[in-house]
Formats: structure tokens, C-alpha cells, sequence
């Protein structure tokens, strides 16, 4: 794991955390605002699926509130979920025993993402957000042909902001490992997403 500083900033995700384990519930409502977002579309877009990614969604965070007795910021923050959420994925795909979700996109998908309050209050006008979402569609369906290792990587960088060693740590692998698969998954949707203009 990447050490963090010893003193953490009082708004920082590792001093939040220790505040709720503290006894303050809002320090917990600001993480999950933080991060709610990002644990569910990693979640999301591996299993292709709503209702498994809202399940295991809240397994991550209930995981996460049983554990905020014995929390020690010895990592980021951002690192110690998202290997929760990892853990939770590794447990859902042995329970469906070689079960492979082919698609990204789920009926209750975005009906998902609004149940979780993900309206980003941007204002945008009606052209644009329809363009975003095309463009966030095409982008969800480049992200099925991804290889899985790649996709992991991917999204642990882009939706958990994790760094290259964060995620080498997290996943078991060279840094190096990790900066190919980032890059050939970086390759592989621009490839796609060209293809498609």
C-alpha cells in the first residue's frame, strides 16, 4: 500500500474517516458523497448489471461503517475502498461460477445512477446532455471489449483515482503491468470511440 502523511488534512478522506470512527456521522456523509459515484460505476461497469452493482454497493459501504472502529490511515483512503469493492466483485463473480455479463448497459442503469442521486446539478442544456450520453453510451460500450485485467485497471484509475502504484499494490501487479494495461486499454477505446464518429 502507498503510505499517506501522518497528519491528515482535516478534509482530507482519511481524516474524515477517522472523524466518523470518531463518532461524526456528517464526516461519513461527506465520504459517501465523495465516493458513491465512482464505487458504483466501477462496480457497474464490470458486472453490466444495476441491481448487482447497487447490491454490492451497499455491501462495499456497509463494509465500510463496520469497519470504522479499527480504520488506520496506513493508505489512501481511496485505496482501502476501492479494495473493498474489488474484493466484493472477486465474491460476486465466484458466486456466479464462470457467469460472464457480455453488456455495460442495463435497462435500470441510469435509473440507478439517479436513485443515487448522481445528477451532477451541471445545468447543462437538452442538446448537450443528449450528446454527453450518446458519448458516455459508446464509451460504456467500448469499455465490453476491454479485457477484463485492463478494464480493472482502467476503472480503478478513472473512477477511484487511483495512481499506478496504488493500483499495482491492489492488484498484485508491477507498476509496469499496470502501465500497459492502462495503456492498451486507453489504445483500445480510442480505437472504438474513432470508429464511431
Amino acid at each position: 500500500m502507498v503510505p499517506v502523511r501522518n497528519t491528515p488534512d482535516a478534509e482530507s478522506d482519511e481524516a474524515l474517516m477517522l472523524a466518523y470512527a470518531g463518532g461524526s456521522s456528517a464526516a461519513f456523509d461527506r465520504l459517501y458523497a465523495r465516493h458513491r459515484g465512482g464505487t458504483y460505476r466501477y462496480l457497474l461497469r464490470h458486472t453490466g448489471n444495476a441491481a448487482s452493482a447497487q447490491e454490492m454497493h451497499q455491501d462495499v459501504w456497509f463494509k465500510v461503517v463496520r469497519a470504522r472502529d479499527g480504520y488506520t490511515p496506513d493508505a489512501r483512503f481511496t485505496t482501502w475502498l476501492y479494495t473493498i469493492a474489488r474484493h466484493r466483485l472477486v465474491d460476486h463473480w465466484r458466486s456466479q461460477r464462470g457467469i460472464l455479463f457480455t453488456s455495460l448497459q442495463d435497462e435500470g442503469a441510469d435509473n440507478a445512477l439517479d436513485d443515487l442521486g448522481m445528477d451532477d446539478g451541471s445545468g447543462m442544456d437538452p442538446l448537450s446532455m443528449t450528446i454527453d450520453a450518446q458519448c458516455g453510451r459508446r464509451l460504456v460500450e467500448a469499455l465490453a471489449g476491454v479485457p477484463p485485467a485492463q478494464r480493472d485497471a482502467f476503472l480503478l484509475h478513472v473512477e477511484g483515482g487511483l495512481s499506478l502504484p496504488e493500483i499495482a499494490a491492489l492488484t498484485s501487479t508491477s507498476a509496469e503491468t499496470v502501465k500497459s494495461r492502462l495503456r492498451y486499454a486507453y489504445k483500445r477505446l480510442r480505437a472504438v470511440l474513432e470508429d464511431l464518429q
